[in-house]
């Protein structure tokens, strides 16, 4: 069993209900049929109702079962949205109106009012629109300042073993965590790995120094952040500063640390900055072969994913089966 097949298995055990803003996209119209057909979720297409049947017949696809919501006929919900958001975020009703009339934010009402689990959006959108929208409606989690990201890598072989499992964060929304922030991207990346992938965390703040080994005010954030990160869950297996080796090969940490549960056997890896998670998560995809599946979003207080501009069918029922697990966690 693969791993996308894996959360399509667990996200059956109580199908989520997921809303997609862009319904009147092709991609997104097919990718719900098929979620729909393989039962682990139930889609939600905002949109134009005729434009997207019309669609979907132009490409044989039965969309039996799916609710479609097209905002021309939702007077009454979008009033019930708009109350709410003006109260949630203190401001005019009038914006607030403007505001929820806008699909991807209504999704985002809707995911916060408990009506949707989770919403799976960005094929017509860029990246830094979603999370700014899903920011002001669904918020963040509980104690995180700041939403990110991290990837799944499968490497097809590593130390012995066939398609070894680590997570790589954050590859893709934070450009220059502060050491705060850098503690919640672990914290957060771990409990990811427990929830979606059943993995005991072994979490690795990575530097280009390993305990001490170089001085720099980069180290020192680093250093700084595996601190919060252990002060924000203590149950968590975390260490650093480590360099990449002496994160993940044995013989490495055996020289450079000193009684670690982490060095050389972690398995989430958490880079300093997106110039490093970036270039990493590329290089190890293409020089490894390895399988990336993300950006994968985390620190939101509901399931949001974003979507590449470019995805495909495939690759939108791998992320709605990600968030639908996401939603039960």
């Amino acid at each position: 069993m693969n791993l996308i097949d894996s959360f399509i298995e667990k996200a059956h055990k109580k199908p989520a209900k997921l809303v997609f803003p862009e319904g009147s996209d092709e991609r997104i119209i097919q990718a719900a049929a098929e979620v729909q057909a393989l039962g682990f979720a139930k889609p939600i297409l905002i949109g134009d109702n005729e434009e997207i049947m019309r669609i979907a017949s132009s490409h044989n696809t039965s969309l039996a079962g799916i609710e479609i919501i097209d905002l021309q006929e939702q007077e009454e919900k979008l009033a019930y949205f708009a109350d709410m958001y003006a109260t949630s975020r203190d401001m005019k009703l009038a914006i607030a109106k403007k505001m929820v009339k806008k699909p991807l934010a209504f999704g985002g009402m809707m995911v916060k009012s408990g009506e949707a689990d989770g919403m799976v959006a960005g094929v017509a959108t860029a990246t830094a629109f979603v999370i700014q929208i899903a920011s002001l409606t669904i918020g963040l989690k509980e104690g995180f300042t700041k939403p990110s990201s991290f990837f799944i890598m499968v490497v097809p072989e590593f130390a012995g073993e066939k398609d070894k499992v680590f997570i790589f964060a954050d590859c893709a929304v934070a450009v220059s965590p502060s050491a705060q922030e850098l503690a919640e991207i672990g914290v957060a990346a771990g409990l990811n790995a427990k929830a979606l992938l059943d993995l005991e965390p072994r979490i690795a703040f990575l530097s280009f120094s390993t305990k001490g080994s170089a001085n720099h005010a980069d180290v020192d954030k680093v250093v700084q952040a595996v601190e919060i990160a252990k002060i924000l869950n203590p149950d968590l297996a975390i260490d650093g500063e480590l360099q990449g080796d002496a994160a993940i090969v044995p013989r490495v940490a055996a020289k450079k640390v000193k009684e670690s549960h982490v060095a050389g056997s972690a398995n989430v890896l958490v880079f300093p900055d997106l110039d490093s998670g970036n270039i990493n998560y590329k290089l190890v995809q293409y020089l490894a072969h390895a399988k990336a599946y993300g950006p994968i979003m985390q620190g939101f207080a509901k399931p949001v994913n974003d979507m590449s501009r470019g995805a495909t069918v495939d690759d939108l029922v791998a992320v709605a089966a990600i968030t639908a697990v996401q939603a039960k966690w």
